[in-house]
């Protein structure tokens, strides 16, 4: 997929919905070979996908090992609205807590006295944290109504040939 082909499916109204959101589904290969898949939380800047981490989280290590994967960005609603993403892991390890994670986490209901309650929190659990980030290498949007997954946009195509022959 060429970046501008990337660019044009990230910019569109409903991925940038998406985008806003505060949960992403990462998927990677685990360490023994297997998949796996977790909720994580995100932010979007722009240009990249970037999650952060504890140090000593187990993905980190089949990070390091094999850095490709895949992002799922979903509404809960029927139909329901997608966005899948692909690209490799960059990580960066940053003393104290890095910016996006306290963004990331500043969309939950809180008062400010429990958001201070809840910051301080974390900088006394974290010394650190490992960014995880992502530049999209392909990104598909699936809305239902504009766009659908490609073995339904094939069965479609081969049922239009069907009817017009």
């Amino acid at each position: 997929m060429q970046p501008n082909e990337i660019t044009e499916v990230l910019n569109r109204p409903i991925s940038q919905e998406l985008l806003a959101r505060d949960l992403t589904r990462l998927a990677y290969v685990a360490k023994d070979g297997t998949p796996r898949n977790v909720p994580i939380g995100f932010t979007w800047n722009g240009s990249e996908v970037v999650m952060c981490t504890a140090t000593n989280a187990p993905k980190l290590t089949s990070l390091r090992h094999n850095p490709a994967v895949a992002l799922t960005i979903d509404t809960e609603v029927h139909p329901p609205k997608i966005l899948l993403i692909r690209g490799q892991a960059e990580l960066d390890v940053v003393d104290g807590i890095p910016d996006e994670y306290l963004q990331m986490n500043g969309t939950y209901t809180m008062t400010a006295e429990q958001r201070v309650e809840w910051e301080a929190g974390v900088r006394s659990l974290y010394k650190s944290m490992v960014r995880i980030v992502v530049t999209p290498t392909w990104a598909k949007l699936i809305d239902f109504e504009t766009t659908l997954p490609s073995a339904v946009e094939e069965l479609i195509r081969q049922q239009n040939e069907r009817q017009s022959n």
